[in-house]
């Protein structure tokens, strides 16, 4: 396990580096306790009602006013001190329906029913557990810095990260109108990639565009010896999938990336029966508006263009549904991102700090920036994988559980103990007192 790291001795106040750093390590025992608290008792998206009743009344008795059931499960927090502008830090709160593999001694073996009926084991397979300790770490060291600061601070616990949901369900509930409006809007993620300790941050998009298509494909069945009394939705369905490769590969500008992904390919029922129809769902990624609808309108007219070529009537043309709750991409504004970042390099050390590229992941942190443009928005990446583990990764000499996996065990005490001191000192930046 990697330890909590000090911040660059170079940095331009030594002082205030040194008492940022000071705090979070003061405050370490207690937020691994808090972590392992959280990481064992997991709860599904819209379903956080332990977490969030916990960590609202730890912020309470911090002196934060505190509003709970925003967008259902969600928490705002609102510490209001002086003039200056408004700064909302978010932590994600949910957990996945994974059974937990780590072996950790606090593993989770919580089991709880998906909103589609299904009773599952639960696991913080995405790390959400050390995003809310460092929040809570965060809200700790700025109360007790209040001296130093001017300003209102907004704080969130945000629930249905991984449904793509509960960003919106926050918005809708208010959280831009009921609650002081932020001029920036910060969060952080851990990596599974990242050596543990260390930051990463994407200087233009950091998450793509997440769309969900469903795409019944229709055709007339009948007996599998007799294909010319038919018109096969399988054929017609597997000319559609390999011609939809084509929008990237022909389409796109290839510096502009985009992924178009079949995840199932579903139908018939026998050996020896054509069937009516063939489904297919499909994953979009994409970064800019313009792509975006460039591949979904491209999926139409592919899907048709292949349904005439098979003779395919009018009125059995292929039905397109688009989930209309789709994830829009992270973008992280170009001004901020320059004012961290070199702040991030100060208080670490540039060692410590890296540009990363953005991946092909959804996030809906990007809800908040996209509720109101004028708004500063950043994300960025805490390493919590062991330095050696990483070299063994890029020698070739072992592999990494990803994000999701069963196995994924950050080094806790690095990720907490990092993010905290960025999201303060960028609070202490943002918010100095003029």
């Amino acid at each position: 396990m990697v330890t909590m790291m000090t911040p660059a001795s170079s940095h331009a106040d030594d002082g205030a580096a040194a008492g940022v750093e000071a705090r979070v390590r003061a405050d370490m025992p207690a937020l691994l306790t808090l972590y392992r608290d959280l990481h064992a008792h997991p709860e599904l998206s819209f379903q956080e009602v332990r977490t969030s009743g916990l960590l609202a009344a730890r912020a309470r008795a911090l002196g934060f006013t505190v509003t709970e059931h925003v967008g259902r499960t969600g928490v705002v927090a609102v510490l209001e001190n002086g003039p200056g502008p408004v700064l909302m830090i978010r932590a994600d709160m949910d957990a996945l329906p994974v059974r937990e593999q780590t072996g950790l001694p606090f593993a989770s073996t919580v089991t709880a029913t998906t909103r589609d009926g299904i009773e599952s084991p639960v696991m913080h397979a995405c790390g959400h557990d050390t995003h809310m300790s460092a929040w809570i770490g965060t809200a700790q060291a700025l109360a007790a810095m209040k001296e130093r600061w001017s300003g209102t601070l907004v704080m969130i616990l945000q629930p249905a990260e991984e449904l793509g949901l509960g960003a919106r369900a926050m918005l809708n509930d208010g959280l831009f109108t009921r609650f002081p409006r932020p001029d920036y809007v910060i969060a952080f993620h851990d990596s599974a990639e990242l050596p543990a300790g260390t930051i990463g941050y994407p200087t233009a998009w950091a998450l793509a565009n997440v769309d969900s298509v469903d795409l019944t494909v229709r055709g007339a069945g009948g007996h599998g010896a007799y294909p010319h009394m038919t018109r096969d939705p399988i054929v017609l369905a597997s000319r559609i999938v390999t011609t939809l490769q084509t929008l990237i590969s022909r389409e796109r500008d290839p510096q502009d990336p985009a992924v178009v992904t079949v995840g199932s390919f579903v139908a018939g029922a026998k050996h020896n029966i054509i069937p009516d129809e063939a489904k297919l769902l499909i994953t979009v990624r994409s970064y800019s508006d313009e792509s975006r609808q460039a591949l979904l309108d491209g999926i139409a007219r592919i899907a048709r263009g292949e349904a005439i070529a098979a003779g395919i009537p009018e009125d059995r043309m292929p039905l397109i549904h688009v989930e209309p709750d789709y994830t829009p991409a992270t973008f992280n504004t170009p001004d901020l991102t320059a004012r961290l970042g070199a702040l991030f390099s100060g208080h670490f050390g540039a060692e410590r700090v890296r540009t990363v590229p953005p991946v092909m992941a959804g996030e809906d942190f990007s809800q908040y920036y996209r509720a109101d443009k004028s708004i500063q928005s950043f994300i960025f990446w805490v390493g919590g994988v062991d330095p050696a583990r990483v070299a063994q990764a890029e020698a070739g000499k072992a592999t990494l559980p990803s994000l999701h996996s069963p196995l994924w065990a950050p080094d806790p005490e690095a990720v907490i103990g990092t993010a905290t001191q960025a999201l303060v000192v960028s609070a202490l930046d943002l918010l100095k007192p003029r």
